[in-house]
């Protein structure tokens, strides 16, 4: 049996990219080329590891050899990581991951930076909610993620795989149009909105919000649940009620909407960082070292180690 790296990263972004078209996009070969490798795979094993439907799903099969082929390709990115260390130079093509607010608060300042400062490491983002970001990096569809409080870092299991690089403290702020009683007050505190409707995202803040209101003596009974940010923008623009935002999204705040410091305090911690059960992706590290020597669009303070830990064992 003879397997090799093209047939299983072909396999590979098949899985990621849910068919075969999109994954020829992404490893920037013909679909013709990438159906091949597959094929060619499967025979080596002789049994199919993909049902060829819409999106492309694993066979009993291929979901076993998945995790196996992802640290194959692991193990050829660290050997890659040790030439490039010893040639001076990184390339390569990290998929990162990270929530709507973040995604559109913080991550375009990433982004411009590592282009300027890292011109030869391409940087793919993909968005989700809180679980799928944290799914998409312990399953290695992603390689990193700027994460939503992470637990309490440990050493990485393996080389170059760490705590991360804590992005910013966010702090939560209170989201009012710009006609509101207390729209010109310096600090707004909670329980003077306690007869405004209050609108919520159902997704990894809710607790949070759940918490200010506990803390308050408040009874937390939102009007509407609205997923989507830009709706429930939206809808405070349109007088139906107020909410609670983080300072990320003030980015994304039109002018007729106003976005104030609350009290009760509280905020949330903002962490680039790889998967802790396997090797980090080698353009990792050097796009780590990069957001810790740099104000990345700080919220509220420059980019530093998270949980007072250093980057990586080998960290330049």
């Amino acid at each position: 049996m003879t397997l090799n790296l093209p047939q299983l990263r072909a396999f590979l972004a098949v899985v990621d990219a849910g068919g075969f078209s999109a994954a020829a996009a992404e490893l920037g070969m013909s679909q013709s080329a990438v159906s091949h490798a597959v094929a060619s795979l499967e025979r080596e094993l002789t049994a199919p590891l993909l049902i060829r439907a819409s999106p492309v799903r694993t066979t009993v099969l291929g979901a076993k050899v998945l995790p196996h082929a992802r640290m194959a390709l692991s193990a050829v990115r660290s050997v890659e990581q040790l030439a490039a260390d010893a040639g001076g130079t990184m390339t390569g093509t990290v998929r990162l991951a990270s929530t709507p607010t973040v995604c559109q608060g913080l991550v375009p300042g990433l982004l411009r930076h590592w282009r300027e400062d890292q011109p030869r490491i391409t940087v793919r983002v993909f968005e989700g909610d809180s679980a799928e970001v944290a799914a998409w990096l312990e399953d290695g569809t992603a390689d990193a993620a700027v994460l939503i409080d992470p637990p309490p870092a440990t050493a990485g299991k393996y080389p170059w795989s760490g705590p991360g690089i804590e992005l910013a403290t966010d702090e939560y702020r209170a989201l009012l149009p710009r006609d509101h009683p207390l729209a010109d007050e310096p600090r707004v505190d909670i329980r003077d909105l306690e007869d405004d409707p209050f609108l919520i995202s159902p997704n990894g803040c809710e607790a949070r919000v759940r918490t200010l209101h506990s803390l308050a003596g408040l009874r937390f009974s939102p009007t509407h649940r609205v997923r989507d940010l830009a709706t429930l923008i939206s809808m405070v623009q349109a007088g139906l009620g107020v909410t609670v935002l983080s300072e990320v999204s003030r980015s994304l705040i039109p002018s007729d909407l106003v976005l104030l410091p609350l009290q009760p305090q509280t905020s949330r911690r903002l962490v680039l960082t790889g998967p802790q059960a396997r090797p980090w992706h080698p353009a990792l590290r050097t796009l780590a070292e990069s957001a810790a020597g740099h104000l990345v669009r700080s919220v509220s303070r420059p980019a530093a180690p998270a949980e007072g830990h250093s980057l990586p064992s080998g960290s330049r």
